[in-house]
């Protein structure tokens, strides 16, 4: 007869101090998340400017967290349930609120357009789910080991800083041109429909860390990104539209690149000694 054990299980012991350096990722991280609450602030007061660059200082702020617990070897699991949240805020809900926004600011009062103001709130709405929805699955998918090695160098789905970006851009192209004729509904629909699905979609998007500069090509990439900073600092609403017109040209270019890959390895893989 087997005896039993009475004894309760040890406790495990109680952490009593923490570190400063395992909170400095946490702190830059709810600093994004302040940005992006911050734009919606700004956002509903008309202040399109500071609404913008809050969005943007939240996705600065988002590459910055991940370097930093990387270089302090302060990762966590609270620091990554935070940073989806913070992008959840920042980059999900601000943007859709923008440009909720500055789209019925636009509209008339009595116009057949204030009509749809309905519709339109359905469809930021639509954007920000997709949005939490894609970060969701980017969760899942970091502890997925059986991806194919192609899919190392891409995304799956469209990011969501990226998507913001995209989303801010006719906004953008409003404020250096004057133009008022692209604050309408309909490009707003448009942009919230097509980059939340894109988002959604487990669609190839190519990652910034799988970008590598030969060395021979340094010299003239580090000219271009000196005439980019000059360009914001000079022309900083220009360079900032002319760089979502380039990241949207850029997704057919992914999609190139992404088959390539694919054809590539399954070719490798069909020759290879152990498939046969």
């Amino acid at each position: 007869m087997k005896k039993i054990n009475f004894r309760r299980p040890r406790r495990r012991p109680r952490i009593i101090k923490i570190p400063l350096r395992s909170m400095l990722p946490n702190m830059v991280t709810l600093l994004a998340a302040a940005s992006g609450i911050t734009s919606i602030k700004y956002s509903s007061q008309g202040n399109w400017r500071f609404a913008i660059f809050a969005i943007f200082a939240a996705c600065l702020l988002d590459g910055l967290d991940g370097r930093v617990a990387r270089m302090l070897n302060a990762s966590s699991r609270l620091g990554a349930e935070l940073d989806s949240l913070s992008d959840f805020v920042s980059f999900g809900v601000a943007p859709a609120l923008f440009t909720y926004f500055w789209v019925m600011d636009g509209v008339e009062p009595g116009s057949a357009s204030e009509s749809y103001k309905g519709l339109f709130w359905a469809l930021a709405l639509f954007y920000a789910m997709c949005g939490g929805f894609r970060l969701a699955r980017f969760n899942i998918m970091i502890e997925d080991e059986s991806r194919l090695p192609y899919w190392k160098h891409f995304f799956t789905g469209l990011p969501s800083p990226g998507a913001a970006g995209l989303l801010l851009t006719p906004a953008i192209w409003q404020i250096h041109t004057g133009y008022n004729g692209i604050q309408n509904p309909v490009v707003g629909c448009v942009m919230l429909v097509f980059l939340g699905v894109m988002m959604a979609c487990p669609l190839p998007t190519l990652s910034a860390k799988a970008i590598h500069i030969k060395v021979k090509y340094m010299p003239p990439f580090l000219l271009t990104v000196m005439f980019t900073i000059g360009m914001l600092i000079s022309q900083f609403w220009l360079t900032l539209g002319v760089i979502g017109v380039l990241y949207f040209s850029s997704i057919p270019a992914c999609f190139i690149t992404f088959w390539r890959e694919k054809h590539r390895y399954e070719a490798a893989r069909e020759k290879s000694p152990a498939s046969a």
